[in-house]
């Protein structure tokens, strides 16, 4: 199983609606791409303040890698991202992805 984290570094005059519409239809995925078994998302509490300059992320879950490929590889996904990409601090030097390996 793979932990797809992704953290977001939001501009400050970022489009609310936007970023709902982007997650929600990332979200939507997981009923149309095999080994995507889920979605979360929400805003960064940053408890320990070590990452206020990520507000927003979420969390997918794959199967295995080959359903992260897949999801990598889709055009909705592709074109979404290119949303997010536009909402954040710097394009895509503003997101943070991390896959981590939860084993089988």
């Amino acid at each position: 199983m793979i932990r797809h984290i992704v953290l977001l570094a939001l501009r400050d005059d970022h489009d609310a609606a936007e970023l709902v519409q982007i997650i929600d239809q990332l979200g939507a995925l997981v009923d149309h791409l095999p080994g995507f078994t889920s979605f979360e998302h929400g805003p960064n509490r940053d408890f320990e303040n070590k990452s206020a300059q990520y507000p927003y992320g979420f969390i997918g879950t794959f199967a295995d890698a080959d359903a992260l490929n897949t999801y990598a590889n889709d055009a909705q996904h592709s074109a979404l991202g290119a949303r997010l990409v536009a909402l954040c601090q710097g394009g895509a030097e503003g997101i943070m992805v991390i896959d981590l390996d939860m084993g089988a």
